[in-house]
C-alpha cells in the first residue's frame, strides 16, 4: 500500500501503545516512550488515527467509556472505537469481530482496504483487520511475542503484512521511513 493511499490507521491500546497487554485504568496508563513519536509521524503525514480497543472493564464499572475517550483524545487520536462488552455478551464490536472497524468506516467514510490495523494480538487485532481487508501490522510488545508463538494456532490462517518490534517501527515501516 502506498503511503498516499492510506486513509487511516487503527491502533490497539493495551500492549501496543503502552502497558503489558493487561488492563490498566486510563488514569494510570503510560504510553511507551516511543508512542508519541509514532502518533506524530502519522499526523505529519496527514493520516487519521483511531484507537481500536476491547475494554470489558467498562461493563464491570471499573472504568468509564469517557475515561478512555479522554485518554485517546489526549494522545491526539481523531476518534476512538471502544468495545465495552465482555466476551460473553456476543456483541458485534468486540475484536476479533470487525464491528468497530465497520462503525469507523461508516462514520468517517473510509475504505477499510485503504486502512491499517496495528496491534499486539493476532487472534483479535489481526483477525478483525483481515475480516475487512485492512492491512495488518503485529507488534512484538505486549502479547505480540506470545501471539506469534504459543497462540499462533488461534489465527493460523491469517498472516500479518509486517511484524514490528514496536509501534514506532510499525509506523516507520508503513510510512517507508528508514
Amino acid at each position: 500500500m502506498n503511503v498516499e493511499d492510506i486513509q487511516a490507521v487503527f491502533i490497539d491500546r493495551d500492549g501496543t501503545i503502552g502497558g503489558t497487554g493487561h488492563f490498566i485504568h486510563p488514569k494510570n496508563f503510560k504510553p511507551y516512550d516511543f508512542s508519541e513519536d509514532a502518533f506524530q509521524l502519522l499526523r505529519d503525514h496527514g493520516i487519521k488515527t483511531f484507537a481500536f480497543t476491547n475494554q470489558h472493564r467498562i461493563s464491570r464499572k471499573e472504568a468509564s467509556l469517557q475515561d478512555f475517550q479522554e485518554e485517546f483524545l489526549s494522545y491526539g487520536f481523531d476518534d476512538a472505537f471502544i468495545c465495552p462488552h465482555s466476551e460473553h455478551d456476543k456483541c458485534k464490536c468486540r475484536k476479533p469481530n470487525p464491528g468497530m472497524l465497520l462503525e469507523a468506516a461508516k462514520k468517517h467514510n473510509l475504505d477499510l482496504k485503504k486502512c491499517v490495523v496495528i496491534g499486539d494480538v493476532g487472534d483479535t487485532d489481526m483477525l478483525a483487520a483481515h475480516a475487512v481487508g485492512a492491512g495488518r501490522i503485529l507488534v512484538l510488545t505486549g502479547w505480540g511475542k506470545s501471539s506469534l508463538n504459543q497462540y499462533r494456532d488461534a489465527w493460523k490462517d491469517v498472516a500479518p503484512d509486517y511484524i514490528a518490534s514496536n509501534l514506532l517501527e510499525a509506523v516507520r515501516w508503513l510510512l517507508k521511513i528508514d
